[in-house]
C-alpha cells in the first residue's frame, strides 16, 4: 500500500518537472529564437487607429466624418441649416435664369442681308434694340410685382401702406410701356425691318410725365427698404429671392430702380437711331422732335427728383439748438451730394452739399427712424474753401505733417476752411477712396461756380441746374449718384 502511494507521488513529481520544463522552453523561445508568427513591433505604430480592430473601423469613420463637417466650415457649399419658413418649402439650388442679348440680324431670318447696306443694317438693329428693351423692361417690372409685392402682401410679410410706399406707381408703368411696345411691333413689316418709329414716339412720349411721382419717390421707397430690411422675415424673404434663379442674382431695389435707368437711356437709343438714319430718310425730322423731347422730359424729371430728395432730407435734419437753423438750408431746392466720411479723428460724418451751404450731420436713430443730427454749424458755400491733401500729410487726431505717415489710414483726405467770427477754422474729411475724394472736391468747386454764376447772372445758374441727365450733354453740372452713400448707423 505504501509502495502505490510513493509510486503515485513520484508520477505526479515527474509531471510537474515535465511542465516546468515546457514553460522554460516557451519563454526561451519567445526571448531567443526568431517566430513563424508575424509581429508589428510598437515603433512602426503611427496612430493608436492602427491598433483599434477591425470591427469597430466603421463607426470610427462615421464619427470622423462627422467631426470634419462639423469643422469644415462649410467650404464645400453645403446650405446652412435654418429654420424651416412658414411661407415656403426648401428647394434646391438651381442654375440662375440669365437673360440672352438678342440682336435684330440673329433674330429674324432675313434674306435681305444683301439687299441693306451695312448703314440700314446698323439702324435696323438700333430700332430692334429700342423694342427689345421695352419688353425686357415689361418682364421686370411684372416680375417685381408677381415675385415680391404680391407674395409679400398676401403673406403679411410687410403692410399695403409699405408696400404702397415702396413700390410707388410701379402698376401704372407696366401699361404705359406695353402700349409702346405695341406700337413698335405694328410698325414692324413681315420681314422684320422698321421703315419708321419717329411719328411713334412723338405720339408716345408725353406719357413718361407719369415718372415725374415714381422718380420722386424713390429716396424715401430706398430708406424705408433700407429699414425694413431690419425684420428678419423681410430679409429672410428677400434673401430667398434674391437666391432664386428668376432674380438674375439681382435685389429687390435693383427692380425697382430699372425704370429710372430705363428713363436715361431713351436719349441714347434715339441717338442711336438717328445716327444711322440718312438725311433725307423721312423719318428723320420726327425722330429730331422726339430726340428734343425726350430731352425736356428727363430734365424736367430730373429737376423734380432733385427737389424732391432735398426736402426729404432736409426733413430729417435735427437741431441741438436753435442757432443752428440757417435760413440757406431752409430756402435750398438742390441737394448736390451727399455721403458719409471721416474726420481726423475716425468719426463717421454723415455731409450734406446743399446748393448754398454744407452741413456736417451725425446718422442717429429716432423713433426708429433715420435722422441726421447736426454736428457741426451749417458752413455757407460762398465763406468755403478747399484743400486736397496728399496722402500721409494729415496725422490722425488733429495736426498736419509732411512725412512718416503714408499709410491706408491717412489717405484720401481733404480739407475746407471758412472765416467765422473773424477765425479761420478748419475741417478735415476722409473719403473712401481717391474717386470719392474726388467726387467732393469737384462738387464742392461747381457748387462755389454755380453761386458766382447765380450772383452775376441768374439765368444762366437756372440753366445749369435743369440740364438733362443725358449722359453727353454739354453742362458743368456733374450727376454724383454714386456719391450718394447708405447711411451707417451711429
Amino acid at each position: 500500500m505504501m509502495g502505490c502511494c510513493l509510486f503515485i507521488h513520484q508520477k505526479k513529481k515527474r509531471k510537474q518537472r515535465k511542465r516546468d520544463v515546457d514553460s522554460l522552453s516557451l519563454c526561451s523561445l519567445d526571448i531567443n529564437e526568431p517566430s513563424s508568427k508575424r509581429v508589428k513591433p510598437l515603433s512602426r505604430v503611427t496612430s493608436l487607429a492602427s491598433l483599434i480592430p477591425p470591427v469597430k473601423a466603421a463607426p470610427l469613420k462615421r464619427i470622423g466624418q462627422t467631426l470634419q463637417r462639423s469643422i469644415s466650415f462649410r467650404s464645400d457649399c453645403r446650405p446652412e441649416n435654418t429654420a424651416p419658413r412658414p411661407w415656403g418649402r426648401q428647394i434646391a439650388p438651381s442654375i440662375t435664369k440669365r437673360r440672352d442679348s438678342k440682336l435684330w440680324s440673329e433674330t429674324f431670318d432675313l434674306g435681305l442681308g444683301h439687299m441693306l447696306s451695312s448703314e440700314e443694317i446698323k439702324r435696323q438693329e438700333a430700332i430692334f434694340e429700342l423694342s427689345q428693351g421695352e419688353q425686357d423692361l415689361i418682364e421686370d417690372l411684372t416680375l417685381a410685382k408677381k415675385a415680391y409685392r404680391d407674395p409679400m402682401l398676401k403673406l403679411s410679410i410687410m403692410s399695403e401702406h409699405e408696400l404702397n410706399q415702396i413700390f410707388g406707381t410701379l402698376d401704372s408703368l407696366i401699361p404705359l410701356h406695353e402700349d409702346l411696345l405695341s406700337r413698335l411691333r405694328e410698325a414692324r413689316k413681315q420681314d422684320g425691318s422698321t421703315d419708321h418709329v419717329g411719328h411713334i414716339l412723338v405720339d408716345w412720349l408725353p406719357c413718361l410725365e407719369t415718372y415725374n411721382g415714381y422718380c420722386s419717390n424713390q429716396v424715401a421707397a430706398k430708406a424705408l427698404l433700407d429699414h425694413k430690411k431690419q425684420d428678419h422675415r423681410v430679409h429672410d424673404f428677400l434673401q430667398r429671392c434674391l437666391e432664386s434663379p428668376f432674380s438674375r442674382k439681382l435685389d429687390l431695389w435693383s427692380f425697382l430702380d430699372i425704370p429710372r435707368s430705363r428713363l436715361v437711356k431713351y436719349p441714347l437709343l434715339l441717338r442711336e437711331i438717328l445716327k444711322y438714319t440718312p438725311n433725307e430718310h423721312p423719318d428723320r425730322q420726327h425722330l429730331h422732335q422726339a430726340m428734343n423731347m425726350i430731352q425736356s422730359i428727363v430734365a424736367d424729371i430730373n429737376t423734380q427728383t432733385g427737389e424732391s430728395e432735398c426736402r426729404y432730407y432736409k426733413e430729417r435734419l435735427l437741431y441741438l439748438e436753435s442757432g443752428q437753423r440757417d435760413l440757406l438750408i431752409d430756402s435750398s431746392r438742390i441737394l448736390s451730394c451727399h455721403g458719409e466720411l471721416k474726420n481726423n479723428r475716425g468719426v463717421k460724418l454723415h455731409v450734406f452739399l446743399f446748393q448754398d451751404v454744407l452741413v456736417v450731420t451725425r446718422a442717429i436713430t429716432q423713433n426708429e427712424q433715420l435722422c441726421y443730427q447736426l454736428h457741426q454749424q451749417p458752413i455757407p458755400v460762398r465763406d468755403l474753401e478747399w484743400e486736397d491733401l496728399q496722402d500721409g500729410e494729415i496725422r490722425l487726431g488733429g495736426s498736419i505733417r509732411g512725412a512718416f505717415s503714408n499709410s491706408e489710414r491717412t489717405k484720401n483726405f481733404f480739407r475746407v476752411a471758412f472765416r467765422s467770427g473773424g477765425q479761420l477754422q478748419m475741417h478735415c474729411f476722409q473719403a473712401r477712396d481717391a474717386f470719392n475724394k474726388q467726387q467732393w472736391l469737384n462738387c464742392i468747386r461747381q457748387a462755389k461756380e454755380a453761386l458766382g454764376s447765380t450772383e452775376s447772372d441768374p439765368q444762366t445758374a437756372a440753366r445749369c441746374s435743369d440740364c438733362s441727365a443725358d449722359a453727353s450733354a454739354e453742362c458743368p453740372q456733374m450727376d454724383l449718384t454714386d456719391l450718394t452713400l447708405t447711411p451707417v448707423k451711429t
